[in-house]
């Protein structure tokens, strides 16, 4: 299957144009926002999306992001001569926690109790069925979840349910929106998100110094499907393992994280050799920098660029692979790939901003809490 329209809605903004030209222009999305801390007192760097959408789309934030992600990646498959009339289409939403900030109001401000109307948009069918009820869909629509692999397992579960004959083509919608203070605590408290300092202190995959992720929120849709004579990318492959190890921490041995990058890269039919990129998970957590780099040096012989976007982007979560699989995609058409500037000594390999596009597969490899890992290879097309 083909990557044929993208929609996004990231820190950078509404659009995957803003997305874009947030990663050309070489700065962090996030900014200090304000009611962060123990006290919710204290300005902390987060990558939030800006308010908007329609409130048409739903009354909180949420559901109108995965709406307009969703609208616009359909928008411009049409643009490329996608027609949905005999078709049968899918939708795979991949989420973590769901609209964060209104189950929180539904219990701190509401107590519980709201119209049952009100109430229906807060469950996680609800954006999706407003998605295919909107556009005439009738394929399978369900939701994933892989933690911050989730963006991948969308695409592969589009991939089965196309190999099964279920569909003939799938949008990919995935979402997080969980930046909000009570979650930013947590993952402070676990050692991996790092609020007091900007995103390029924090974040550093690949270089030294590196302490943490910025905390950040998206909503990224991909219309997989053959039917257009010029899409953005192929997806030739891929592949899900899990540690097994523990319900945070990485296996040390890293040997299902190196395996799922084995697997995926012979489900591509390709070899180690042939990559021309390898688009790091990239969190700039150490745990997660000696996991890539193991991959790095096992798996490839250190011989592919390195793309780290997170330091730009930020740590979307659970939409966190959407947003790289979608500067890959567009990466493919402009002929030019993004990468966070270099602000430390780094690995040879690491790409320091912007450089043009060299011809060769791309690995985008995942992990998430729980020991999911997850990997795909995509292809110009």
């Amino acid at each position: 299957m083909s990557i044929a329209g993208i929609g996004v809605v990231s820190s950078y903004g509404w659009g995957r144009e803003s997305l874009w030209q947030g990663l050309m222009g070489g700065k962090p999305a996030a900014r200090l926002y304000p009611g962060y801390g123990l006290g919710r007192d204290q300005h902390a760097w987060v990558g939030r999306i800006p308010d908007g959408g329609d409130p048409a789309h739903g009354g909180g934030l949420f559901g109108r992001a995965v709406y307009a992600a969703a609208a616009e990646a359909i928008a411009d498959a049409q643009g490329r001569g996608w027609r949905r009339a005999g078709r049968t289409v899918g939708l795979v939403h991949a989420f973590t926690l769901g609209d964060v900030a209104d189950w929180r109001d539904f219990y701190r401000r509401d107590e519980g109790h709201r119209r049952s109307r009100d109430y229906l948009r807060m469950l996680p069918s609800t954006p999706i069925s407003v998605v295919m009820q909107e556009f005439g869909f009738h394929g399978p629509a369900m939701n994933v979840s892989a933690a911050c692999s989730s963006g991948n397992a969308a695409l592969l579960t589009a991939k089965m349910w196309r190999a099964a004959g279920l569909v003939d083509d799938v949008l990919c919608v995935t979402t997080d929106l969980s930046a909000t203070p009570d979650m930013l605590e947590h993952f402070v408290g676990l050692g991996a998100a790092i609020a007091d300092a900007d995103p390029f202190t924090a974040c550093r995959p690949f270089q030294e110094g590196t302490l943490g992720f910025t905390m950040a929120e998206a909503s990224v849709a991909l219309l997989l499907t053959d039917a257009v004579e010029l899409p953005y990318a192929r997806l030739l492959g891929g592949a899900m393992t899990n540690d097994a190890f523990h319900v945070v921490s990485v296996d040390p041995g890293h040997a299902q994280i190196i395996a799922c990058v084995q697997r995926a890269l012979a489900d591509a039919g390709i070899e180690a050799a042939d990559v021309a990129y390898y688009n790091a998970h990239g969190t700039g957590t150490r745990q997660c920098d000696a996991a890539e780099r193991d991959v790095l040096s096992t798996v490839f012989d250190d011989r592919p660029a390195v793309a780290a976007l997170k330091p730009l982007t930020g740590h979307c979560q659970g939409a966190c692979a959407a947003v790289e699989v979608a500067a890959i995609a567009l990466s493919y058409e402009r002929e030019t790939v993004p990468s966070a500037p270099i602000v430390a000594p780094a690995h040879p390999r690491l790409l320091n901003g912007p450089t043009p596009l060299l011809d060769g597969p791309t690995l985008k490899l995942s992990m998430g809490m729980g020991g999911n890992n997850a990997a795909v290879v995509l292809a110009p097309a």
